[in-house]
């Protein structure tokens, strides 16, 4: 790395690191798995202070560029998973595209009563019960989305985790009961992770995530599916394109 800092620059000196380091890794010059200088490296390179160098690192990794692993380094991320905003999000078939192995793991799925915000969702009355289903969406082994859907019982009779484990929902929707999907409706909202979902997704408390909210309707205009995703902010980024 060949560029400087100037320490007479308004513009902060952690700042000034994180836009080379940035420029290093989009050049390619570092390439997704590639470990980094230290701290330490950084430090004596630059002439700055180990906290200097601390936030530079900790925005680029919160920010979804590198990746921390206790006591080896840090690397250079794997480039973020998109998503077009013009159809409704399907993360096996955004993983299967992108030559990635897409694994699901249930966490739970279980009948309860519909709490008065899913009913509403759902357009259930008289106290229907779901199906309260809970996954980790991982690519490959790294959990991505932790993911709850919220499923009418009534419409999906003795639904059960091994119809689930073999296909994705909305195929067994399709193959076991003759309901398809064809419409969603969608909204996105920046949060932070709290304690417990950073400990299934693997990231830091606090690290930056996306919470999609979707109903799911059936050809007849029915819902079919709540579901609330929370998307790992460094590994997922959607897009849009505007004629």
């Amino acid at each position: 790395m060949e560029k400087t800092l100037s320490h007479e620059s308004i513009i902060p000196l952690y700042f000034q690191l994180k836009e080379i380091l940035l420029e290093t890794i989009e050049s390619g010059t570092w390439l997704p798995g590639d470990m980094i200088p230290s701290e330490i490296q950084l430090q004596q390179e630059y002439s700055i202070s180990r906290n200097t160098v601390k936030k530079a690192l900790e925005e680029l990794v919160q920010e979804g560029m590198l990746n921390r692993i206790q006591g080896k380094g840090t690397f250079v991320s794997a480039p973020k998973i998109e998503q077009p905003l013009t159809s409704f999000y399907s993360f096996s078939k955004i993983m299967k595209s992108r030559g990635l192995e897409p694994k699901d793991i249930i966490i739970g799925l279980k009948k309860n009563e519909a709490r008065m915000g899913v009913s509403k969702k759902l357009q259930l009355t008289d106290n229907k019960q779901v199906y309260e289903l809970q996954r980790l969406r991982c690519s490959g082994d790294e959990p991505i989305i932790l993911e709850t859907s919220y499923i009418p019982s009534h419409i999906f009779p003795n639904l059960s985790e091994t119809m689930i484990e073999k296909n994705s929902l909305y195929d067994v929707m399709q193959i076991e009961y003759g309901i398809y999907v064809t419409k969603a409706k969608e909204v996105f909202e920046p949060v932070l992770i709290r304690s417990h979902e950073s400990m299934l997704l693997q990231v830091r408390e606090g690290n930056p995530a996306l919470l999609l909210e979707r109903i799911a309707y059936d050809n007849h205009g029915l819902p079919v599916e709540f579901c609330r995703s929370l998307i790992r902010g460094d590994r997922c980024r959607f897009y849009t394109e505007l004629l």
